[in-house]
């Protein structure tokens, strides 16, 4: 029987909703610029319909490439609102990546801003190209889509350093929302930060809770993070989301201090881990606030844990000083592998459920991604986490961090656990760099205080074995972070490896 569609369940039925409940309320800002829900779903109508007049069919996938813009939020509706499946894209990635990008998606339009249309250009790819409506008749209403549909397609890193296209479905992001609107109490009065690139997962968090309750979306400048406390009190902004990393150097600009941030309701961290001294410092500076840490892989949309931060309980539950993952999601099923046989206490988590992607668009990269088991398809996560007497999920980092230093298993992460406990040093990253006898050797980084480094050595020798001491101590103003704002490590271990020969 053929799949019809669900009223609802379409991922931008989340703006309808909140078109319904704030009409003339701000939908989206960004800068001086604002929208209201009925201007930006007028234009939203009026760009789905020079999407769809295009070509003789409706474009399937639609690239939104442009900086976050008025034209980035509009377009990224009007692909969802034409039927299309939307691909946001960052306009200042290198050019031959985009074209990579958006030749695997198979994208047949795009919606660029001036950056992106330079961005376009460089790729060579002959594709339509809109910033709005034009003459085109516009739509009277969204077209219908199916749960199975998808909704949109992100790239996530590759082990290959190809990446990989990740497809979801309306139906797969209809069931997360519903679940974050029985958590969380968002409503018309909110007002959420749009922190993190829209080509991240945990964009469509940000935006689509907040769409879904009438809340104001306002884009946050790299410039705020400088005076982050007068920035969230000037927006009067109740809901913040960032990766963990921004903390530290929040911290430095002097905004952590306690009540800094009084106007925040909610807050949420996710991406990489989250320190227990970070969540504590966050906390005391917006002590109106809910902290909580999230988990989950783009695969599995966005997020499928989640561990609500408590000043008197989380730090007992902490494993190497970093704040618990929490629970999976209602009708998810996790199985722990040590190697390939089932852990009840640590291993590699592999999660099945309704908000697992169908699988990559190149079907190649399936390969090791998902399990078979029990007449039923698991997602192997890559993370290694260990099952708390509580149920709750302890993250113990990726199971490339467990390396073998003169056949002795270290994890990366237990050595920068230690390297924050001694005095001066605010947080850690160890890698790995060749050694001189054709082995690996760790090289610790760190920010903070300058502290020598036989003084670092010393309190660590103290309390690892030697296997597990640092060769090699860097202290750094702040640690290089990727697009998504994550802590770069691959570009610290190449800067380790080019500096082992000599080089610097």
């Amino acid at each position: 029987m053929s799949e019809t569609p669900v009223s609802g369940h379409g991922l931008h039925e989340r703006f309808l909703r909140g078109l319904a409940l704030a009409p003339s309320r701000t939908a989206v800002r960004v800068d001086g610029e604002s929208l209201s829900y009925e201007a930006a779903h007028e234009r939203a109508l009026g760009l789905a319909g020079a999407l769809l007049a295009v070509g003789a069919e409706r474009p399937r996938v639609v690239a939104v490439l442009a900086d976050k813009s008025p034209t980035a939020y509009v377009g990224i509706l009007a692909a969802l609102y034409a039927g299309a499946t939307v691909v946001p894209l960052n306009p200042r990635f290198p050019v031959e990546r985009t074209r990579r990008m958006l030749t695997v998606a198979g994208v047949e339009a795009v919606v660029a801003d001036p950056v992106g249309r330079a961005a376009l250009a460089g790729t060579g790819l002959a594709l339509p190209v809109l910033a709005d409506g034009g003459s085109a008749a516009p739509l009277d209403a969204p077209l219908a889509v199916l749960p199975s549909d998808i909704a949109y397609v992100l790239f996530t890193s590759g082990s290959t350093g190809r990446p990989k296209a990740v497809p979801m479905t309306h139906g797969a992001n209809h069931g997360y929302f519903t679940l974050l609107d029985g958590r969380y109490d968002f409503d018309p009065e909110d007002v959420f930060c749009q922190n993190v690139g829209l080509n991240f997962d945990c964009a469509m968090f940000e935006l689509f809770c907040a769409w879904g309750r009438g809340a104001a979306v306002h884009a946050v400048p790299p410039a705020a993070h400088r005076d982050l406390p007068g920035f969230l009190a000037e927006r009067r902004m109740t809901v913040w989301f960032s990766t963990p990393s921004g903390i530290s150097f929040i911290r430095r600009m002097g905004g952590l201090t306690p009540g800094a941030m009084p106007t925040l309701r909610w807050s949420f961290f996710a991406g990489e881990a989250l320190l227990c001294a970070d969540a504590a410092d966050w906390q005391l500076a917006a002590p109106r606030s809910k902290v909580e840490n999230l988990y989950g892989p783009t695969e599995l949309t966005i997020t499928v844990t989640g561990h609500r931060w408590s000043p008197e309980t989380s730090p007992a539950l902490a494993v190497n000083g970093v704040v618990p993952i929490g629970r999976l999601h209602p009708d998810h099923e996790q199985v722990l592998l040590d190697g390939e046989k089932e852990s009840a206490f640590e291993g590699e988590l592999c999660v099945t459920g309704p908000q697992m992607t169908p699988g990559y668009l190149d079907p190649a990269d399936d390969e090791g991604r998902f399990l078979e088991r029990d007449g039923r398809r698991w997602y192997r996560t890559g993370d290694r986490v260990r099952r708390l007497a509580d149920g709750e999920l302890a993250y113990l980092g990726r199971l490339d961090a467990q390396v073998q230093i003169q056949g002795f298993r270290v994890e990366l992460a237990e050595v920068d656990h230690a390297a924050r406990r001694c005095p001066g040093v605010w947080n850690a990253a160890t890698v790995t760099r060749p050694a001189a006898d054709g082995g690996l050797e760790l090289v610790l980084y760190y920010t903070g205080e300058r502290v020598p480094a036989a003084t670092l050595r010393r309190a660590l020798a103290a309390e690892l074995p030697e296997a597990m001491v640092p060769k090699t101590y860097r202290r750094v103003a702040e640690f290089p972070l990727n697009a998504n704002r994550k802590v770069d490590r691959g570009r610290l271990a190449r800067e380790a490896a080019a500096s082992s020969d000599g080089r610097p």
